[in-house]
Order: C-alpha cells, then structure tokens, then sequence
C-alpha cells in the first residue's frame, strides 16, 4: 500500500501540532517555550491516537479484507473455517466479516456443485449402461430371427422368450427410475392412514414365499404376531418398502433364513428384516443407498435387479421423515430397520371423532 499507519499518523500529527502552534500563537503574552511544548504534545498525542486507530481499526482490517479477496481470486478456501459471529461496531471488521461469509457460502457452493457433477456423470453413466444391456440383448435376439433362425420353430420360440425377458427388465428398470423421479419430486403424493402393518408384512411373505421356497430359505415372522400393530404411514409406499427389503434379502441370501419383525415402544414401531447373507463389507455400507450400487456387480448382474430397489426405500423412508439403519457382519447377514408412528386402531379413531364431537 502506498500509506501506512505510521506516515498517516505523522502527516496528521504535523498538521494538528501546526495549527495548536498557530493558533496560541495569536494569544498574547504566550511564551516561546509553551508554544514549542504545546506543539510537541499536541504532535505526539496525535501521533500516537491516530497511529492506534488505523494500525488497528483500518489498516489491520485492510490487509485482512486484501488478503481474503486474493485467496478468493485464486480459488484457495484454505482460510475458510467455521466461527461464530462477533457483533462489532468497526465497520470494517463487519465488511470483513461479510466478505468472510461470502467465501464460506462459495465454498461450500463450489463443493457442492463439483459434487453434483460427479454425481451426474456417475448416474448418466449407470443408466446408459443399464438400459444398453437389455436393449443389446433383445436386439441381438430379434436380429438372428430376421436373419433367418425364424424359420426354426424352437429357435424362434427360445430367442422370443429371451427377447422378451430382456425387454421386460428394461420396462422394470423404467418403471423404477419413474418410481425415485417422482418420488423426489413430490409427484406421489403421500397419503397417510392408520394400517394394520403386520397384515401388510403378510402380504408380502405370502407373495415372495415362491422365491425363498425355491431357495429352501427358512422365511416367516421372528415371532408369532397374533395381535395387529397399526402404523400411521402410506400404506402402499411402506408396503413397496417391505417388498424391496425382503426380496432384496432374499436375493442374496443363499442359504439360512431370512425373517421379519416388529418391535413397539416410545410411541413407535420398528420393523426389522433380517437374513443369515454374506453381509456386507464395512467400507459399503455407507454406499448401498445409492442409485445403482452394487457391493459385488458380477453376481449382482447374475441375481438379477435394477440397483434402484434401496434408493427408492431410502426416499420413501425420508418422506416419512425416517430413514433405513442397516447393521451387518460379514458372514452372519444383515439386518435393515426402520421407524414409523404407531399408529390407532378404527375403535379408537372413531372414539377420538365422538370425543370432538361432543366437545364441540
């Protein structure tokens, strides 16, 4: 900078001690010595409070607000770090202290938006290629039919049948990031009732009961239910949640048992499905809600799925204001849990009815 505080603070010193000089100069009977004294404590009172006042009130702040502005030009957020804010009457320490909060909010808008980016490429990248293997596949199919395998009835009917099976993942694989677009969109809209939670989960036994049987995996309640437990939730999300959950348990449970159960208090109820799978590695746990991940993709690929079923159960659990824990130990299985309001019964909604009616 081309001033500093102390060539301030001398220029105005001068000029202060200049003027008390002149000015008791023009007193009669003051003395050459008062003058000289008065003028150089009039200089170094001056000196000394302007020196303080810009050292460290302006120019302190000054260089604070430089140094801010070029890290910012140079993309370096090093500087950045949480602190609380100071109510000050220094309006350079306030400009400062916006200018500092402008780097926070850019920061963490930089970040987020590299975030994204990577994200998107990530999630376009998924996509294209799991619309591109059943759309290769029927392709292929159909393709050796026009070529002349047509005409071979048990070719024709195999290739068909292949063809078909390809494009019906493809209509799953659509329907589901149909299903997670509206989901986060707000398009389905939420409809909240007391249910019956257990005969949901019954349903849902009952209609994977073939694939676990097929698998000769032990597959029911941890515990006989012979009482209802309502829920107050969407009954239709919470039952697509249940039936991603334990088919997904299913699928990669090779032998053992997978179960389902409930536990109530505090108000809530906790639904449990658990199995006796490989588990899953530590280091993925913290992934497997992501669009399309897959702890092992070879035998993924093999099992069959689109890779959206836990992505479209972790949003349907943060519409309920919830959310999915997962606890597993390699070897051992896994076990997926969540939370919802327990819910009334008919009897006693329809007594709450009566009671406001007649309070009205």
């Amino acid at each position: 900078m081309l001033f500093n505080s102390k060539a301030v603070a001398f220029l105005l010193a001068a000029i202060v001690g200049i003027l008390t000089t002149a000015f008791l100069y023009l007193v009669p009977d003051v003395s050459t010595l008062a003058l000289t004294v008065a003028g150089l404590l009039s200089f170094s009172a001056t000196y000394f409070l302007v020196y303080v006042v810009f050292e460290f009130l302006v120019f302190r702040e000054i260089g604070k607000i430089y140094e801010v502005l070029n890290k910012l030009r140079k993309k370096d957020f090093s500087f950045i770090e949480e602190t609380e804010d100071q109510n000050t009457l220094n309006p350079f320490k306030r400009i400062n202290t916006e200018i500092y909060k402008y780097g926070v909010n850019r920061h963490k808008e930089i970040e987020d938006l590299k975030k994204m980016e990577a994200f998107r490429r990530e999630f376009l990248a998924d996509v294209s290629h799991e619309l591109k293997t059943p759309i290769f596949a029927a392709q292929g199919f159909v393709h050796t039919l026009l070529d002349g395998a047509v005409e071979d009835k048990r070719v024709r009917g195999k290739f068909l049948k292949r063809a078909a099976k390809s494009l019906d993942r493809l209509d799953v694989l659509i329907h589901d990031l149909l299903t997670l677009s509206q989901i986060e969109t707000g398009e389905i809209k939420m409809h909240f009732e007391h249910f019956n939670i257990v005969e949901s989960a019954s349903e849902v036994l009952d209609e994977l009961e073939t694939k676990a049987d097929k698998k000769k995996l032990k597959f029911s309640f941890d515990v006989e239910y012979d009482r209802p437990i309502f829920v107050y939730a969407d009954s239709e999300l919470i039952y697509r949640v249940l039936i991603n959950l334990v088919s997904n348990a299913i699928k990669y449970t090779d032998e053992g048992s997978v179960n389902l159960g409930f536990d109530v208090g505090d108000g809530q109820v906790t639904v449990a499905i658990r199995d006796t799978g490989p588990g899953i590695p530590p280091e993925h746990l913290g992934r497997i809600f992501e669009r399309f991940f897959r702890v092992d993709k070879s035998r993924s690929k093999e099992r069959g799925g689109t890779g959206l079923g836990l992505a479209i159960v972790k949003h349907i659990m943060e519409a309920h204001d919830s959310k999915v824990s997962v606890t597993s130990t390699m070897g051992k299985g896994s076990s997926f849990s969540f939370r919802l309001p327990l819910g009334k019964t008919i009897q006693e909604e329809e007594e709450e009815v009566t009671d406001l009616e007649l309070a009205e």
